[in-house]
């Protein structure tokens, strides 16, 4: 291929440059590999081999959409193909707009590799698992990484980059389920990632959009207790949807992202190759508060993390929350807990009707547990006689013979008989 932004010269011993280029699609010092060549193929197949020898239980493929190109290396503008929303705010096929296109991404031939790679697997006991890493829309064509005889699962990020909005998550929801059960597959639910800007910072902007690529001290700066609160009714509507459920290190704690990390200690290549223009994904990617006293929060025996944590991360930290009944920490175990005991993963959805058209809710019945979120600004009156079992945040009961629920704003529940 020609020279260009995606393309490095080949050097040799001596330094010089010898008319030769690779392609990379990311940082200069990862250069694409040719899946075209069987010798590639093969090779990876060894590597497989050589962990599922050792008794690994599967592997995560990072840009799973990325290893096969358009035949010829044609150019590209370098414009990306976004999905048109309706007038709800979301397309009718629940994709956001976020997905990756191009020469180089998601072309038909990756699908091939996959499937030899599901041939390895098969022939070791136990359940092995592959599990794509694939910016891809339409949902349609992300579930093709699933099929029944290529990857396992697939982060849905459709989801994770769907607004805080009734209408837009049903949708979404919906498209997901349907996408995938056309494929025998199962859904995935994911809201983080060491990406994106951490949900409890994203969803406390005014607008949050995707934030791939960080925040910087200069700009608009998330509403941390907004964020939060919205952070764990997300993460309690995600977690009782049947599917799996991805949880991103530290979202357990409610981390919130590193809004004001210097630029001398940034790490990530995106800041540098566009000289500054983004934050970069650092701010998702500091260490994990474990104590709160500790130097550097219990991360490690020097005190010094490889990027610092803000002074906040101490209420955050992991031994400030175990036991404290309300803290995050302890919502989501009990949310896993119930998830558990009720089989919420292997169960359906079933839409509410009484719900169905709200522009501020999103209500469903998974097995024998109702699942309420209340994304409006006026509480949410429920009928009598339910038995909340889990709660993002504090509910209202009245103290009648037969008590009555209100959901406060940004809150989602877990009820019994609704």
């Amino acid at each position: 291929m020609t020279a260009g932004p995606g393309a490095r010269p080949v050097t040799g011993a001596d330094g010089e440059v010898g008319g030769q280029w690779y392609l990379h699609l990311f940082d200069s010092t990862q250069p694409d590999l040719d899946w075209e060549n069987p010798e590639v193929r093969a090779e990876f197949e060894d590597v497989l081999r050589f962990w599922l020898d050792k008794g690994v239980d599967g592997f995560r493929i990072d840009v799973a959409h990325g290893m096969v190109k358009a035949p010829g290396l044609p150019d590209w503008d370098g414009k990306v193909a976004m999905v048109e929303g309706t007038d709800a705010g979301a397309p009718e096929d629940g994709s956001t707009g976020a997905g990756n296109s191009g020469p180089m991404f998601d072309q038909d031939g990756v699908h091939e590799i996959y499937r030899a790679w599901h041939r390895v697997l098969a022939g070791y006991d136990g359940d092995r698992a592959l599990v794509a890493e694939a910016w891809v829309e339409p949902l349609s064509r992300l579930a093709r990484y699933v099929r029944p005889d290529e990857m396992h699962q697939a982060f849905n990020f459709s989801f994770l980059t769907t607004p805080w909005s009734a209408a837009p998550l049903r949708t979404v929801v919906a498209a997901s389920l349907q996408a995938n059960d056309e494929v025998g597959a199962p859904t995935t639910w994911v809201l983080s990632n060491h990406d994106v800007v951490r949900h409890a910072s994203r969803l406390g902007l005014a607008d949050p959009g995707l934030r791939p690529n960080g925040i910087f001290a200069h700009e608009p700066q998330p509403d941390e207790e907004l964020g939060l609160r919205r952070a764990r009714a997300a993460s309690l509507l995600m977690l009782g949807l049947p599917g799996s459920s991805y949880l991103y290190q530290g979202e357990e704690l409610g981390l919130p992202e590193h809004t004001t990390l210097p630029d001398d200690v940034r790490e990530d290549p995106a800041f540098f190759r566009t000289r500054g223009a983004e934050a970069g994904r650092d701010g998702c990617r500091v260490p994990l508060p474990w104590e709160a006293e500790a130097p550097g929060h219990g991360f490690g025996p020097s005190g010094r993390t490889w990027l610092p944590q803000p002074e906040s991360y101490a209420r955050y930290a992991a031994d400030a929350q175990r036991g404290v009944a309300g803290s995050t920490y302890e919502t989501y175990r009990a949310a896993l807990a119930t998830r558990r005991a009720e089989r919420l993963g292997s169960g359906t959805l079933a839409w509410l009707d009484a719900y169905a058209g709200s522009p501020n809710v999103v209500a469903f019945r998974n097995r024998d547990v109702v699942v309420l979120a209340n994304l409006g600004t006026e509480p949410v009156v429920l009928p009598r006689g339910v038995e909340v079992l889990v709660e993002s945040g504090p509910v209202v009961t009245d103290r009648s013979a037969e008590p009555q629920v209100r959901v406060p704003s940004d809150t989602t529940v877990w009820l019994r008989a609704l």
